[in-house]
């Protein structure tokens, strides 16, 4: 009998352990990088650490530029690489950027917009096959895409978000 009790307890653990290690749910996920980036968005604004010729901005440890090219920088942490555009033309609450990425995707899963004073924040994300998705955040006329498993949703969506709203223009 006791055996039976252990093989039983041994085997619920099991359960337990193997559904907790399961594939992240979309719409979970997705809820809380829309709250991760409007709260970084909401923030008070990172203080630029980098430059690049037309542009100023924060970037969170573990981030680095690999390459630059007018408009647009290459960043990479780790093996993931992140597209930094910006168009020197549009202010804080321009809707060009915004509007131009949504156009670009097939089908977007998420798609919130943030209100700030004098400014306004987005968030993208469209699903792709298996556990990937193409996360866009952005400020004005700065956005930030990466291509993203759904478990890391929201740690993306913060860093990109913290990373847009520092974007400082030079003009």
């Amino acid at each position: 009998m006791k055996t039976f009790i252990r093989a039983a307890a041994f085997l619920l653990l099991s359960a337990f352990l193997l559904t907790a290690c399961g594939k992240a749910s979309y719409k979970e996920e997705s809820g809380k990088a829309e709250e991760a980036a409007k709260t970084a968005f909401n923030e008070k604004r990172k203080k630029p650490n980098n430059k690049a010729e037309d542009i100023d901005f924060y970037l969170p440890f573990g981030f680095e530029i690999k390459d630059e090219s007018p408009n647009n920088i290459i960043l990479k942490n780790g093996s993931k690489t992140y597209i930094l555009f910006y168009n020197p033309h549009e202010d804080l609450n321009s809707k060009i950027v915004y509007n131009a990425s949504v156009a670009q995707y097939e089908k977007l899963e998420t798609n919130k917009q943030f209100n700030g004073k004098d400014k306004l924040g987005f968030l993208l994300v469209e699903r792709l096959d298996g556990d990937m998705n193409i996360l866009t955040a952005g400020v004005g006329g700065v956005k930030i895409t990466t291509e993203t498993k759904t478990g890391n949703l929201a740690e993306d969506a913060e860093a990109m978000m913290k990373i847009a709203n520092s974007a400082k223009i030079k003009k």
